[in-house]
């Protein structure tokens, strides 16, 4: 019976986002402007309306690496994907899959790098750092200078290297509040 329950609580979210009294339009301002890049408002990013600071400060760290970093789309859509397979989490692996079809990723390949990174229709040397990002993760305590120098010498920047690792860091933590607070798929909110 306990099972049942906690199967049931799990494909409904905890909390319902509500935006504090008197900063809906902040909220709403935000949502806005995700509309318009999106054409939506993912979920996940629904539930920061309980706290328009961390929402704004959210869409702002989104953006950057949507546009600010010097790191390919697809390889910062795989950072994504990939530390959200590792976490489990599957409303950011749908979501990732979406950003991955959408740079014309084949799904087949973007699937078969869950199992393999090698796999990830990636150049050699962007696979490398999407390995520097996902070790940052899994085992940053195993990281040492000569992970750098290996991606250095693949023409990567310390700014590249570190954008990388922020992304996967970034993520992780995103996968975790999702998961906390069983937002688990697109739709939940409606």
């Amino acid at each position: 019976m306990q099972t049942q329950s906690r199967t049931i609580d799990t494909e409904q979210p905890l909390l319902t986002p509500i935006p504090p009294a008197g900063q809906e339009d902040r909220v709403e301002a935000v949502f806005a402007r995700v509309r318009e890049r999106l054409g939506f408002v993912p979920d996940g990013l629904r539930l920061y309306s309980f706290s328009p600071p961390l929402l704004e400060a959210f869409v702002t760290n989104i953006g950057y690496f949507r546009d600010g970093t010097g790191l390919p789309p697809a390889l910062t859509t795989f950072i994504r994907y990939l530390v959200s397979s590792d976490a489990g989490c599957r409303f950011c692996i749908d979501l990732n899959e979406g950003f991955l079809a959408h740079l014309g990723v084949d799904l087949d390949a973007a699937r078969a790098a869950r199992a393999d990174v090698e796999a990830a229709p990636l150049e050699p040397r962007e696979r490398l750092l999407l390995k520097l990002a996902l070790k940052s993760v899994e085992a940053p305590q195993d990281i040492g200078s000569d992970d750098l120098e290996a991606v250095r010498a693949h023409g990567w920047s310390e700014r590249d290297i570190f954008d990388a690792v922020v992304q996967a860091a970034s993520n992780r933590a995103f996968n975790f509040v999702l998961r906390s607070f069983k937002v688990e798929r697109q739709g939940v909110f409606a």
